[in-house]
């Protein structure tokens, strides 16, 4: 094994965004990686993801970025609007990313699963498909991972980055689970009227509001957010004719955008849900990050943001020098009061959702002030 001042082996649990990103910071800074992947075949859902600038600076870091751009349409505003279509406010998205980076990006999350898998290949990182840890042995040298094919893999660090459920994060023993937040979502992907030219959300509707965002020449990712419905309807089903019912009583362009989704058009319908493991994330030579170890209500669209802030930041300081039992206090010291300030916030945004005419509710102001905040490097 190396010394304590050195990482040269990492095993990464998971390829989504954050175990994607993390395996190409890791091995370009010269780090042999390992990645499981549960899935058999690697490719992300279909709807819509809004990406905003900080995501992009970390995608650049890694050496996707303009893969990324040329799948996306950028934008630098957003408007808010009455349910009928009226417009309330213009609001410019703060560049988290930096001047030179758009402000948002609307994309497709299969096509940037589809990029980051693609970069991970291209960097001779072991890919495992169909495959997961079973078992965990942490001997304060390094991590034995026993894993579902029956071999074992011997790292400096074990890195879960398996998600929202994660199991990684039971085997370590931390009780943190997700919990609902009151909220569910619909989305779908569908055709784009003319005038979209940035994401827009309508507020003071039949439900808590609906949204969209252009995603290319000619598709949009559109959504509806209501109260948590029966578990029946979670999932991925042709399922837009019920989209178009419950999304009746809005009117501006989401009507126009309603019109035009077929009856059954794929619809995906989650509740959603939050978690936020406590400093630390970490026991002993294993951690947590992303979704794993922090999930938001998607109100800030900073999901994926600090899913790639956290692995390039990883990456970072294991390869600083520092031994493993400092590098990771400095990680959480650097992503902790980050990754709460937006939790905190979004979750602000959702009990202000779900409980319409709450005194001094500012939406577009907590939005921006987050976006300020964050436009500091992670």
């Amino acid at each position: 094994m190396t010394d304590d001042a050195q990482v040269s082996r990492v095993l990464v649990v998971g390829g989504g965004i954050t175990g994607s990103t993390l395996a190409l910071a890791l091995a370009r800074r010269g780090v042999r990686v390992v990645l499981v992947e549960a899935r058999a075949e690697w490719a992300g859902i279909g709807h819509g993801i809004t990406i905003q600038g900080n995501a992009l600076r970390a995608f650049r870091s890694v050496g996707v970025l303009n893969d990324v751009l040329a799948r996306g349409v950028p934008f630098h505003q957003m408007r808010l609007r009455e349910a009928d279509g009226g417009l309330i406010a213009e609001l410019s998205t703060p560049h988290t990313g930096g001047g030179d980076l758009p402000a948002t990006l609307g994309a497709l999350r299969s096509d940037l699963a589809g990029i980051l898998a693609e970069a991970v290949r291209a960097a001779d990182v072991d890919v495992r498909l169909g495959t997961t840890v079973t078992a965990v042995d942490d001997d304060g040298a390094g991590v034995t991972a026993t894993l579902s094919d029956g071999t074992a893999e011997r790292a400096d660090l074990l890195v879960g980055a398996d998600g929202i459920r994660s199991r990684t994060r039971a085997m370590l023993g931390i009780p943190e689970t997700p919990q609902p937040v009151g909220m569910g979502i619909w989305r779908v992907v569908a055709p784009r009227p003319p005038e979209m030219d940035c994401a827009e959300v309508y507020y003071n509707g039949p439900k808590f509001k609906a949204g969209y965002s252009p995603i290319s020449a000619d598709r949009c990712y559109a959504y509806l957010l209501e109260e948590n419905l029966d578990p029946a309807f979670i999932g991925e089903r042709p399922f837009g004719w019920v989209l178009k019912e419950r999304s009746a009583g809005y009117g501006g362009t989401w009507g126009r955008i309603r019109d035009g989704i077929a009856d059954d058009a794929l619809v995906n319908y989650q509740w959603i849900e939050a978690i936020l493991v406590p400093d630390p994330w970490f026991r002993g030579r294993c951690l947590v990050v992303g979704d794993a170890a922090h999930a938001c209500p998607p109100l800030i669209a900073q999901g994926a943001a600090m899913c790639a802030e956290d692995a390039v930041v990883l990456a970072e300081i294991l390869t600083s020098g520092l031994p493993v039992d400092e590098a990771l206090p400095a990680f959480m010291a650097r992503r902790f009061p980050r990754v709460k300030l937006v939790l905190d916030n979004s979750l602000q945004l959702a009990y202000w959702e779900t409980h319409p005419g709450t005194p001094g509710a500012d939406p577009g102001g907590i939005i921006t002030r987050t976006l300020m905040a964050l436009r500091e490097p992670a």
